[in-house]
């Protein structure tokens, strides 16, 4: 059991788990623009941009944020840095 500890707080993968009603981000590097209808940030991949309305930051840790609204498009480029 402390194995698995230890792996989930040194565990840096890039994790986006996709809700009807949210979006669950895991291990971002830096937010890059906060609008209601435009998030993006980058994770160590590279780029994500989500779109929607009414889009906000329900928590804000150091490494894991959660987004609440109506998602429209989520578009992924980890050629970017």
């Amino acid at each position: 059991m402390l194995n698995k500890i230890k792996d989930y707080i040194n565990d840096k993968e890039f994790r986006m788990n996709v809700f009807i009603d949210r979006i669950s981000i895991i291990n971002y590097s830096k937010i890059i623009s906060l609008e209601d209808s435009y998030i993006s940030f980058l994770t160590n991949k590279g780029k994500v941009v989500i779109k929607g309305n009414n889009l906000t930051l329900n928590k804000l840790l150091d490494d894991e944020i959660l987004i609440s609204g109506v998602v429209s498009n989520i578009e992924v480029d980890f050629n970017a840095q």
